[in-house]
This record gives C-alpha cells, sequence and structure tokens, in this order.
C-alpha cells in the first residue's frame, strides 16, 4: 500500500513537471512570436501547475514588460528573486528589474538593481553599462531629458525672439507706412498750397492785366475826348 502510495505521488510530480514544460516551451514559442497575449496564459497555466517555478515567473515577468504591465512584471520578477538560488539567472532578473526602473527614469533604484546583478555575476558588460548610463543619468538632472527640456526651452526662446522680431518689424513697417501718408498728406498740401498761390497769382495778374488795359483805354479815350475838343 505504501509503495504504492509512493508511485502515485512520483507519478503525479512527474506530470505536473511535464506539464510546466510544455507550458513553458509554448509561452518561449508564443513570446519570439510576439504573442504576449497567448505567452502571458502559457506562463500563467505553467504557474498554476508550479506556483513555485520560478522560470515560469521570470518568464512571466518578461511578456508582462513588453505589454507595458511594468509593475505587474517586478511583481513577478521580485517573486522570482525570492526563490531563485542561480547566481546567473538571479543577475538576468535584476538586470530587468533595472531596465524597469530606468526606463520609468527612476535611476536611483535602477542602479541599486543593476548593483544587485553584478554581485550575482560581475562579468555581465551590459548591466555595468547600463549601471554607468543610469549613473550618469541621475548625475546629470536625467541626462538626455533634461536636454530635451533644454532643447525645447531653446525652441521656445527662440520663437519668442522671431515673434517679437516680427512684431518690431510690424511696427516699423506700420511707421513707415504713417509717414508716407504723412509725406503725402503734407505734399498734397503743399501742392494745394502751390495751386492757391498759382491761382492767386493768376487772378492778380490778370487783374493787373484788366486794370492795364482800363487805363490803356482811359488813356486812349482821354487823348480822344482831348481831340474832340
Amino acid at each position: 500500500m505504501i509503495g504504492f502510495l509512493l508511485l502515485t505521488i512520483f507519478s503525479l510530480g512527474g506530470y505536473a513537471q511535464k506539464a510546466e514544460r510544455e507550458y513553458l516551451r509554448k509561452g518561449n514559442k508564443a513570446f519570439n512570436d510576439t504573442a504576449y497575449v497567448n505567452a502571458e496564459v502559457y506562463y500563467r497555466k505553467a504557474l498554476e501547475v508550479n506556483p513555485k517555478s520560478s522560470t515560469a515567473m521570470y518568464n512571466l515577468g518578461n511578456t508582462l514588460m513588453m505589454e507595458q504591465k511594468f509593475q505587474e512584471a517586478m511583481d513577478q520578477y521580485q517573486a522570482a528573486a525570492n526563490i531563485e538560488k542561480n547566481k546567473n539567472k538571479l543577475s538576468h532578473i535584476h538586470h530587468n528589474g533595472g531596465v524597469i526602473f530606468h526606463a520609468g527614469q527612476d535611476y536611483a533604484k535602477a542602479i541599486e538593481m543593476y548593483k544587485e546583478a553584478l554581485r550575482n555575476n560581475p562579468y555581465d558588460d551590459e548591466t555595468r553599462y547600463n549601471l554607468a548610463l543610469a549613473q550618469y543619468m541621475l548625475e546629470n538632472g536625467g541626462g538626455e531629458d533634461q536636454n530635451q527640456d533644454n532643447e525645447d526651452q531653446d525652441q521656445n526662446e527662440d520663437q519668442q525672439d522671431q515673434q517679437q522680431n516680427q512684431d518690431q518689424q510690424d511696427q516699423e513697417q506700420q511707421q513707415d507706412q504713417q509717414d508716407q501718408n504723412q509725406d503725402q498728406q503734407q505734399n498734397e498740401n503743399e501742392m494745394s498750397r502751390e495751386n492757391a498761390e498759382q491761382l492767386l497769382n493768376s487772378v492778380m495778374q490778370d487783374e493787373k492785366e484788366v486794370q492795364d488795359k482800363v487805363k490803356q483805354q482811359q488813356v486812349i479815350r482821354g487823348r480822344e475826348l482831348d481831340k474832340d475838343w
């Protein structure tokens, strides 16, 4: 009876391991095909079969990260780190956790995760590079993001300068137009004054000619009168 019980337990354990491996295999294939929803389903089924499968937790965390479910991914990484004993796998877990914090611009936490990854695998050059980059970003107030902010600020200032220059040009053009209008009005006034003077001179000249003619006629008439006397 005891032997039959032991055989039954062993058989159930073997079935669970086989089912876990099958779900992990299908999950990996779906992940590689970028079918992340299907991959998540298979990894969760693997965890149903074996709730302490650090491999399923880690792979599920990667899938959730690709689905941009970052907090859920961190929960899976943390659960896997609490179980996993293999240093190389622990390095991968903490490296990916660092990537999530890095993407969220939480550089301080990213640095701690990268350091923990390097404690488990000091020869991981990719983690070392990410660590240096996160440290640079933290020390320089955001690195590329800060540079982008500076570029945006410079662009805004350039636009303001351009707008001010345009406003100034518009004002100058408006002032030039006003000056031209004033000059034109002044010219018209001067022309009107000249015309008036010319007209007055013409009238005065005509009047003078009339007066001269009258005087001349008076002279002639006087002479004639004198002759007639």
